[in-house]
């Protein structure tokens, strides 16, 4: 699998030796990482402003034991914002946390990968996180843009559209609405226009991704 273009892989975890390993890895694969020494550290990063998650594809190498905030509690604060799709979270942990990755897994995390790590299995499950990422953000992109188009509809455009998708031909919507056929056939062509789309079918596909 080929790396994901403009990535970035977080990296939290307490043992510098950890980080500048996992750092090392990630660059001789040219995946670009931001290290972290606490999972405090990292909140701090997603508060400032002009964050840039959620405008790349990201992923997480989180600790699961750490002084202060531990890596668990991190990815339950990162379950409560709904940013575990968009930042998919592989555990780091020790033999005897395996159980207790296995679980968070089950909950929504990516992945855990037990220490040592093997590298190639490790970069394997990294590329895989950010195609996951990607694909989260290229939907949520979808859907803005899609909300956008319908926010230049006009009321009546909008009940309109809502009867071509539903299947009914000119007369009966124009029959519906109390308005002219001849009226029904140029709001139709202007919700078309507005919506990036040929018919109603495509319309309705693409209603489909709301």
């Amino acid at each position: 699998m080929q790396p994901v273009l403009n990535g970035m892989v977080f990296i939290v975890d307490d043992d510098v030796s950890v980080r500048e390993a996992l750092a090392w890895l990630l660059r001789s694969r040219r995946l670009p990482s931001e290290a972290f020494e606490s999972a405090e550290a990292f909140e701090a990063m997603l508060a400032r402003p002009g964050s840039d998650l959620g405008r790349q594809p990201a992923c997480l190498m989180l600790d699961v034991r750490m002084p202060g905030l531990s890596g668990l509690a991190l990815f339950d604060r990162l379950l409560e914002r709904g940013l575990v799709d968009r930042l998919p979270v592989i555990f780091l942990t020790g033999h005897a946390d395996v159980p207790t990755a296995v679980d968070a897994v089950k909950r929504g995390a990516f992945d855990f990968c037990e220490k040592p790590f093997s590298d190639n299995a490790l970069v394997d499950r990294i590329e895989q996180a950010l195609a996951q990422s990607a694909a989260v953000l290229e939907v949520s992109a979808r859907k803005e843009r899609l909300q956008a188009l319908l926010g230049e509809l006009t009321e009546r455009e909008c009940d309109v559209m809502r009867l071509v998708v539903e299947g009914l031909p000119n007369k009966l919507i124009a029959d519906q609405l109390d308005i002219s056929v001849r009226t029904v056939e140029v709001h139709r062509a202007r919700v078309f226009d507005k919506m990036d789309v040929k018919s109603a079918v495509e319309l309705a596909n693409l209603l489909r991704q709301m």
